[in-house]
């Protein structure tokens, strides 16, 4: 029987990359499939396809000789058996060629399903079997389509879908577009997608600070959180596991341009990199960064913090529509309230001491914090030419020309140094008093 179809599929499965003896296979289990079903046979056991280079196939069967036939399916008479072959005896096992006449175009069809639908079968595995340990990995697609409901997006030889849910709500995507996607899932499974990327991940953001900042590559700095608004604004906690390294300094670069790096991938998205601090209330305080923090009160129970911040540092705590607050609740786990001195003081006189005297007694662990880490830089505010430790205490103001500069700041016996160059710029008292450099 000659074979078109198998020529055409075997050039597919080509295509696709497929062996040509998954091909073979294939169709040896087409034909047997198309033969059981003309013949009647449940079993195939017995059943035997050959398919030449040419792509003419022929279908054998196994019959035992026997006395009596029981099951025609598997046994022949001696008279039988003799017609086939000539010096056949009880209890031979002869392969008799059953190829029938004329296959017909149905059988060919329903051949051709079948290779086709295992073609398919082993392309999905594939696929699962290159992806499944990549989960997790940001990949360069290119947008093939995209629409409301998805957008497929083309890894090399496969493509992946992203759907709605995993889409940035802002970012427009067009055919032909080159851009980086997180994995979130490889499925071998006949129903849905089987590779899903995602754009809008908090794994994305984690993978392209790995790609950018080679400290946390290395492990030098570690990611410890992240707080994600998919397309309009982060928050991204880290720290340093190796003495006299700046952890936000290392991720934001010089000039800033590895953080731009990656806000240039995102479209946009705004990144704030803050400090990690195991002190829950400096945690807090750092989370609510740019606003300048005065005092965090924590209610372990009920997993509250009254955080406390100049009446002119409110809209910038709670942030537009109170994004900046969400954000810091996602990043710590705390839910946040934030005050300013004045509501505190209509209310009672003792809560504003309360909070000054908690504020006084924070600063210890800050100091012992900036003991064990030694000399750490730090930029001198360009408007108030002060420089700041743990986001809550201020020193300066230092000369206008360092305005912008980075300094290096350093605790020595209830003094805090400030360096420039390794030389003695400044001097100041724990409750920065000013004091000779001498």
């Amino acid at each position: 029987m000659k074979s078109d179809f198998y020529t055409a599929i075997a050039q597919i499965a080509a295509e696709r990359g497929i062996p040509k003896e998954a091909v073979h296979s294939a169709v040896e289990h087409a034909i047997k499939t198309v033969y059981k079903k003309e013949a009647g046979i449940q079993d195939e056991e017995n059943i035997e396809v050959e398919i030449n280079g040419q792509g003419e196939a022929r279908v054998f069967v196994r019959r035992e000789v026997v006395d009596e036939v029981a099951d025609p399916a598997i046994e022949i008479t001696l008279g039988e058996a003799r017609r086939e072959k000539s010096n056949a005896k009880i209890g031979d096992v002869l392969r008799i060629e059953r190829t029938p006449k004329g296959f017909g175009r149905i059988a060919a069809q329903t051949a051709k399903q079948v290779v086709l639908q295992k073609i398919r079968d082993f392309e999905r595995e594939m696929v699962y079997n290159e992806y499944a340990d990549r989960i997790g990995e940001v990949l360069n697609g290119i947008v093939q389509r995209a629409d409301e409901k998805a957008v497929v997006v083309e890894l090399g030889k496969y493509e992946a879908v992203m759907p709605a849910r995993e889409k940035v709500p802002h970012e427009r995507y067009r055919p032909g577009q080159r851009l980086k996607v997180y994995l979130v899932d490889a499925s071998r499974e006949q129903r849905g997608p089987q590779l899903v990327v995602s754009r809008a991940h908090p794994g994305l953001l984690k993978r392209l600070f790995e790609l950018e900042v080679p400290e946390i590559f290395s492990g030098v700095v570690e990611i410890m959180a992240i707080a994600r608004e998919p397309g309009t604004r982060s928050k991204v906690a880290v720290v340093a596991r190796q003495d006299n390294v700046d952890p936000v300094g290392s991720c934001v670069g010089i000039r800033g341009v590895r953080i731009q790096n990656i806000v240039n991938e995102l479209q946009g998205e705004k990144i704030d990199v803050i400090e990690w601090s195991p002190e829950q209330a400096g945690f807090v305080a750092n989370a609510l960064s740019p606003a300048r923090v005065l005092n965090v009160t924590l209610n372990e129970e009920e997993k509250t913090a009254r955080v406390l911040v100049p009446s002119d540092q409110m809209s910038l705590a709670i942030g537009k529509e109170g994004q900046n607050a969400r954000l810091a609740h996602k990043l710590t786990g705390w839910r946040i309230d934030v005050k300013h001195p004045e509501s505190l003081m209509g209310q009672s006189g003792d809560l504003l001491r309360q909070a000054q005297q908690e504020a006084e007694s924070a600063m210890p662990s800050i100091f012992d914090n900036m003991a064990q880490m030694g000399r750490q830089p730090r930029q001198v505010n360009r408007k108030t030419l002060m420089v700041t430790l743990g986001s809550q205490q201020e020193y300066g103001p230092l000369p206008s020309q360092y305005a912008g500069y980075q300094v290096d700041i350093e605790l020595d016996d209830d003094t805090i140094n400030i360096y420039y160059n390794r030389e003695m710029l400044a001097r100041f008292t724990l409750d920065n008093q000013p004091l000779p450099v001498e």
